[in-house]
């Protein structure tokens, strides 16, 4: 038996208010439906207690000799890389993955719960891959779906027919990046499975063509946004590849050894916090309240189109004015703003804990609704009545928001995603300085000014998923 539309609308409105709990979900779809955990119980104690961890974690670091030995983030070799690899069969399998969802976008169901477009752009590729790749690495160079045909096309030439300029660096994807926040966050029906089958075949098509034209490694190396991303997510895992080795270690290790990022990348880097923290900021109560609005009678998407796209860019410019200051005033106080931009561009790839901390709170819940509405989607991906999967009469659950013990699990889940992001930030970014510096005393005074803008964002963070919404 498959879901009907009116049970869908019923499920995405269960449990408004569950026992002591409140379960934030409005009345849309797909990945917007993402809502943090309001606890009527008081939250400040789990907020004093993950402001209290990443102090901690800051005064080990100043104890002479103990912040050295703290920060080495140690990694060790599990076997080594085989020589042959699949990547052009799983990139193909993706590529028939992504064609499928696109005609059942076009010629299955309207409803966003039901057509297998949308949950696989919002549900497993924007939630659960970018999960993925903090935990286990960078999977997406084995289902790029654009590898693996134009190998078969171009086989093993990585050039292109034209020369990528070097100034152009990573700025093609910044601006990818900032499309897609826009139509995520602005649009008023992303997960609309027409829509959105339009967008990712014209994105594919175009992604194609520049791979062509450009050369597969410079522009899924500079241009292409998705692969980029996804590849600075990887940086996290404490699982990667080293020396023709795989290796385990601290999560984080990777970052120590990152080459300078250009300003570009630098600047792309700090977008995926700005984004992710402006998406969960801008279903707040808060949000509604600065553009006069009521929260209790929240006009829609298409009445703060232009409003959400100021949000997305002024959080973005915010951000990159504020790290810009900690990390110049930082090096002031020893004495040496003349490196200011290159240890900006160092600094910048510490964040990257923060935003995959801040991707798994704001989207978890979101996620453990959703993966079941894909299953059932999978099943009968046209909405003809069939049931390939065989689940017979199959129901979406939200049980586990109904008890108090349940939710306090999520809840400190999402919290802990948070306050360990802001953790290993900060030794990545103990880790940068020292070897930048060298000498610890300067590095704890250059690293004072950013290390209160961690706390900050940590309470931030924490308030986040508390905090009322009303979108």
């Amino acid at each position: 038996m498959r879901i009907s539309a009116s049970a869908s609308s019923r499920a995405r409105r269960i449990a408004a208010f569950a026992g002591p709990f409140l379960v934030a979900s409005g009345p849309v779809a797909a990945h917007t439906s993402s809502q943090s955990l309001v606890m009527l119980l008081p939250t400040g104690v789990y907020t004093i207690a993950g402001l209290a961890v990443v102090v901690l974690t800051v005064l080990m670091l100043a104890v002479p000799g103990l912040g050295r030995r703290l920060t080495r983030l140690p990694h060790r070799a599990l076997f080594a890389a085989p020589a042959f690899g699949l990547a052009t069969v799983t990139s193909l399998l993706s590529t028939l993955l992504l064609l499928f969802a696109v005609i059942a976008g076009f010629t299955g169901s309207r409803d966003p719960l039901t057509n297998p477009m949308p949950l696989l752009i919002w549900t497993i590729w924007w939630i659960g891959i970018v999960f993925v790749h903090t935990v286990l690495g960078n999977l997406w160079h084995w289902i790029n779906p654009w590898t693996g045909l134009h190998r078969l096309i171009m086989g093993s030439r990585e050039e292109g027919l034209v020369r990528l300029p070097g100034w152009l660096g990573h700025w093609l994807a910044i601006a990818g990046f900032f499309l897609f926040s826009c139509f995520m966050l602005a649009h008023p029906a992303p997960e609309d499975p027409a829509i959105l089958a339009r967008i990712v075949a014209i994105y594919w098509l175009v992604s194609f063509v520049g791979a062509v034209v450009f050369g597969r490694a410079d522009w899924f190396g500079r241009c292409e946004f998705v692969t980029v991303m996804l590849r600075l997510y990887s940086h996290i895992s404490p699982f990667g590849l080293r020396d023709g080795a795989f290796h385990i270690g601290f999560p984080g290790w990777k970052l120590a050894y990152l080459e300078k990022p250009t300003v570009s990348l630098a600047l792309l880097t700090l977008m995926l916090l700005a984004t992710s923290s402006f998406d969960g900021f801008n279903e707040t109560f808060v949000w509604l309240v600065i553009l006069g609005l009521n929260p209790l009678e929240f006009p829609g998407r298409s009445g703060v189109v232009g409003q959400t796209v100021a949000g997305i860019v002024t959080f973005n410019l915010a951000l990159f004015a504020v790290f810009f200051a900690c990390v110049w005033i930082g090096l002031a106080w020893i004495r040496q703003t003349g490196r200011t931009v290159e240890t900006f561009c160092r600094m910048s790839a510490t964040i990257l804990p923060i935003a995959g901390g801040y991707h798994i709170a704001h989207y978890l819940t979101v996620f453990l609704v959703n993966a079941q509405y894909t299953l059932s989607a999978v099943s009968d991906p046209f909405g003809t009545g069939k049931d390939y999967l065989g689940l017979g009469t199959y129901y979406v659950t939200t049980g586990f928001f109904n008890t108090r013990d349940s939710v306090m699990v999520i809840y400190l889940t999402l919290a802990g995603a948070v306050v360990v992001g802001h953790v290993v930030s900060i030794l990545a970014a103990h880790v940068q300085m020292l070897r930048s510096v060298g000498d610890e005393r300067k590095v704890m005074r250059s690293q004072a000014a950013m290390v209160a803008f961690m706390i900050a964002y940590t309470f931030f963070g924490l308030w986040l998923l508390a905090a009322p919404r009303g979108a």
